[in-house]
């Protein structure tokens, strides 16, 4: 029954949590003040984006010239002096330059700390330690710091220890993803037996994305306890959350997964098709899905097949191999949309188990932005910017009844508030400014 008037679900969701009325609502994070000292890492700067759209208040440190993400964009291209990966996650932040590796940087940088909530830092292990600046000593300063510390290889352990520099596709590689990502290979020889980064930062994106709850749930602890901590996050191991069963696999069995592929071994059909004019995505998850699956197909005998008659069967690689030709013979001879079509009129007749065939089209980039869906929700958004224009960027990921995440700006230049964060949290003047500025410690 209905509690809740004659609105429907979807319009009380869109009322209640639509991501243009954010600005009306309170900020969960409003009173948190966060030091991102990362360099040149976009795990450090996921994280703070993450927190900043939750309403904290992040300081990004940069080094005088800038830090060097600025210019990881593709092909070089550069909006207003910066790159455009760096412009998205460089949001509702203020920017302020500091020299971290000279003597005055680095009272200054404690003296920011002891202000701060949370300090997040992406150096190799160990270097802010030996400038006398890392968790050990700031903590002192300010024993309800949290000191969020990313790397590819963590903190402490054999790698850590011999100063291994981290970066995005080393916390791809050492994770195992990379080695079960890509093509089957056809024999030892064939170019297809090269392991397959993924096509985006997934590596500091993963990395960013649990640096943020590592901090949310450090800030927990600290309101009950009025202790601080550090929080260790290895970019590495966060892939590794997302392996699936791979490593109990090995453990258990001594098994290890190939590169396969489209193919997946603990499940079939589970895989992209093509059609006449893209791909579209293919799932049967149970026996009756896959029976109306071979209904929509027009091979209903397949069901009776032995390499298709059961679950186990259909994840063997012969299997699975000619169980996609036999879906592309029948795709090939439509439209992505035509497929996608078929499949729910067909659903639409099913109930329970049955209805479980599940579709979509792969997507292009442009068909992803264009995709009205996602503008209603908000997770693209067009931002009036006063120093680089309209920006284009990927709005928060969280809609929120009462304390909804929201972008406020987008980027700033090298240092656009070093007057504002020096001047007021430090109470310096503009003559200290100048005289920073020419001794390059600002």
């Amino acid at each position: 029954m209905n509690t809740t008037g004659t609105m429907d679900w979807y319009a009380w969701a869109k009322q209640q949590s639509d991501p243009a009325s954010a600005a009306e609502k309170k900020e969960a994070l409003d009173d948190l003040l966060v030091l991102d000292a990362s360099y040149g890492s976009f795990g450090g700067l996921v994280a703070s984006s993450i927190l900043s759209e939750l309403g904290a208040r992040v300081i990004r440190i940069e080094p005088p010239g800038g830090d060097i993400a600025r210019r990881y964009s593709p092909f070089g291209l550069e909006h207003g002096d910066t790159g455009l990966a760096y412009l998205v996650e460089g949001r509702n932040k203020h920017h302020i330059t500091l020299d971290l590796e000279g003597e005055e940087g680095q009272e200054i940088f404690r003296k920011l700390a002891g202000h701060a909530d949370v300090v997040i830092e992406t150096f190799e292990p160990g270097f802010l330690d030996e400038l006398g600046i890392g968790y050990r000593q700031l903590r002192e300063v300010n024993p309800r710091l949290i000191y969020a510390a990313l790397h590819t290889y963590g903190q402490f352990g054999p790698k850590a220890r011999q100063g291994r520099q981290a970066s995005e596709i080393a916390n791809q590689a050492y994770s195992g993803l990379v080695y079960i990502n890509g093509e089957p290979a056809d024999d030892e020889h064939s170019v297809h037996a090269v392991p397959t980064k993924t096509g985006s930062w997934y590596g500091w994106y993963a990395e960013g994305l649990f640096a943020a709850y590592g901090i949310l749930s450090a800030l927990i602890y600290r309101q009950q306890s009025g202790k601080g901590q550090m929080v260790d996050v290895s970019g590495a191991e966060c892939i590794m959350k997302f392996i699936d069963y791979n490593m109990g696999w090995y453990h258990m069995g001594g098994g290890v997964k190939e590169r396969l592929g489209n193919y997946d071994p603990s499940v079939f059909p589970y895989t992209f098709i093509r059609c006449k004019d893209g791909y579209t995505f293919m799932a049967a998850y149970n026996e009756e899905a896959f029976a109306t699956l071979m209904e929509i197909i027009g091979r209903p005998e397949l069901t009776r097949d032995p390499r298709f008659s059961t679950f186990m069967q259909r994840t063997s690689l012969e299997s699975e191999e000619a169980l996609q030709r036999i879906l592309e013979e029948w795709s090939t001879q439509y439209t992505v949309d035509e497929v996608i079509e078929k499949v729910q009129e067909a659903t639409s007749r099913k109930e329970g188990r049955a209805a479980a065939v599940v579709t979509g089209k792969v997507c292009r980039p442009p068909e992803t932005f264009q995709e009205q869906n996602w503008w209603d929700r908000g997770i693209f958004r067009r931002v009036q910017d006063p120093v680089y224009g309209e920006l284009a960027m990927q709005g928060p990921l969280w809609k929120m009844t009462g304390t909804p995440p929201r972008i406020k700006w987008a980027c700033r230049p090298v240092g656009a508030d070093n007057e504002a964060v020096y001047c007021r949290l430090l109470g310096l003047g503009a003559s200290e400014l100048e005289i920073l500025r020419a001794r390059g410690t600002i």
